[in-house]
C-alpha cells in the first residue's frame, strides 16, 4: 500500500484523469481524497457522486444541474456537481453502473469540458474540473458485453490505479486496526490471539469490514482488552461455511439450467450478473452451454429462447461467449439424441451465496412429471 500511495502522490501533481479499480470496500474513495489533498486543487472543492445511487434522469440533473421550469418541481435554477467542483476534483464512484445513454452524455463532457443544464437554452459553460472515477466492476468485461462504451473507458482510464483487496496485503492489518481503534475514541487493545485471527481472516468486505469489526469489538467488549472471544464468529473460525459453499457449487450448472428452462431466471438478468461478479466461473458457464446445446442439438440460436432471451440478442450473446472464452463447440451435439424434458434432473435451485438467487428454503418447481403413485 505504501507503493500505491507513493504512486498516487506522483499522480496528484498533474491533472490527468484517474481511474481507480478494486473490490468493494478497499478504500477507493480514500485514495481519491488522498490524490485531491496532494494536488494543486487541494484548496478547491472535492465533490463525490455515487453514480449507482441515481436513476438516469436524476443522475443527469445531479451532474449537470437543471434550469428553472425544465420539469415539474424545478422552481429555480440548480447547479450540478460539475459546476460545484469547478477548479476542484469530482469523484465519480461506481461509474460502471451508468447506462449507455448516460455514458454518452458523460463522454461529451469529457471531450470538451462544456456543460449545459438540463432544460437550459443558453450557451454552454466551460468547467475546469479534474475527474477521478472508480468501479468495482471489470470494465473490459462490461465493454465486451456491450454494457460499457469502449471510447468512454479509454477516456477515463488515463492513469489506472488498482487497489488490492485486504487479503493481499495482510501486513497492513495491524496498522489499519490501530487507526480504526483511534476512530472509536476508546482506549482498547487487542490480544495477540485476536490480532492473529484478524490477520488470518480473508476479509471479503475489505477495509470497510475491518473497520466495522474493530468498532463493534470496541463497544461490545466488557473491558479495554479485546480478546478472541470478543470477535465475530466468522473471524474466530475463518473456515466455517467453506465446505457448505463447495457443496452448493457441485451441481451449479445443472441447477441453474433447470432454473432457466423453467422460466424462473433469464440469462441476462441472472446468469450474466453472476458471471461478472465472479460468483459463476467460466467452467460453470461452459457446463451450462453444454447442457443447453445438448437440449437444442447444437443450435445456438435455439438457446436464446431456452435461456429467456429475444432473437435479437443472438449477436450480443455470441460476442459475450467469445469475449470470455466460454463458447462450446456445437458439433458433438448435432447428432446427439435430444434429452426429453422429463429427463432433466428434478432439482430445486440450491442455497447459493448470490444476491440474485433464492436463499435457503426457497424451492423452484420440480421438473419431474407428475404421475400416479406407485
Amino acid at each position: 500500500m505504501r507503493e500505491l500511495c507513493a504512486t498516487a502522490a506522483r499522480v496528484a501533481t498533474g491533472d490527468a484523469k484517474v481511474f481507480l479499480s478494486g473490490e468493494s470496500g478497499v478504500g477507493k474513495d480514500l485514495i481519491a481524497q488522498y490524490i485531491h489533498a496532494r494536488s494543486s486543487r487541494a484548496g478547491r472543492p472535492f465533490v463525490a457522486v455515487n453514480c449507482a445511487a441515481f436513476p438516469d434522469t436524476l443522475l443527469e440533473t445531479e451532474l449537470f444541474g437543471h434550469a428553472r421550469g425544465s420539469f415539474t418541481g424545478a422552481y429555480r435554477d440548480k447547479p450540478g456537481r460539475f459546476e460545484l467542483a469547478h477548479h476542484g476534483t469530482i469523484f465519480l464512484d461506481e461509474v460502471g453502473e451508468m447506462s449507455l445513454q448516460m455514458q454518452a452524455i458523460l463522454l461529451r463532457f469529457l471531450e470538451n469540458g462544456e456543460i449545459q443544464r438540463v432544460g437550459g437554452t443558453g450557451p454552454r459553460v466551460h468547467v475546469d474540473v479534474r475527474v477521478i472515477s472508480a468501479t468495482n466492476r471489470d470494465l473490459a468485461e462490461r465493454v465486451a458485453s456491450g454494457l460499457f462504451r469502449k471510447d468512454l473507458m479509454y477516456r477515463i482510464k488515463v492513469v489506472h490505479l488498482h487497489i488490492p483487496p485486504l487479503r493481499e496485503h495482510r501486513e497492513d492489518i495491524r496498522m489499519l486496526v490501530e487507526r480504526a481503534i483511534a476512530r472509536t475514541g476508546r482506549p482498547i487493545r487487542l490480544t495477540p490471539d485476536a490480532l492473529t485471527a484478524l490477520e488470518r481472516y480473508s476479509w471479503p468486505g475489505n477495509v470497510r469490514e475491518l473497520q466495522n469489526v474493530v468498532e463493534q469489538a470496541a463497544w461490545l467488549s466488557e473491558s479495554d482488552e479485546v480478546s478472541l472471544k470478543d470477535l465475530p464468529e466468522q473471524i474466530r473460525s475463518p473456515t466455517a461455511g467453506l465446505r457448505r459453499k463447495h457443496e452448493r457449487r457441485r451441481q451449479l450448472a445443472d441447477d441453474l439450467y433447470v432454473a432457466l428452462v423453467d422460466g424462473h431466471y433469464t440469462f441476462w438478468d441472472h446468469m450474466h450478473p453472476l458471471f461478472l461478479k465472479r460468483d459463476m466461473t467460466r467452467h460453470d458457464l461452459r457446463q451450462l452451454m453444454r447442457r443447453g446445446l445438448s437440449a437444442t442439438r447444437g443450435n445456438y440460436r435455439a438457446l436464446l429462447k431456452l435461456f429467456g432471451m429475444p432473437d435479437s440478442d443472438y449477436k450480443r450473446f455470441m460476442n459475450f461467449l467469445a469475449a470470455h472464452d466460454c463458447a462450446v463447440d456445437f458439433h458433438p451435439f448435432r447428432f446427439e439424441t435430444a434429452p426429453s424434458r422429463a429427463a432433466a434432473p428434478a432439482a430445486s435451485v440450491p442455497s447459493l451465496p448470490f444476491d440474485e438467487l433464492p436463499g435457503p428454503g426457497k424451492m423452484l418447481a420440480s421438473t419431474r412429471p407428475s404421475g400416479p403413485a406407485a
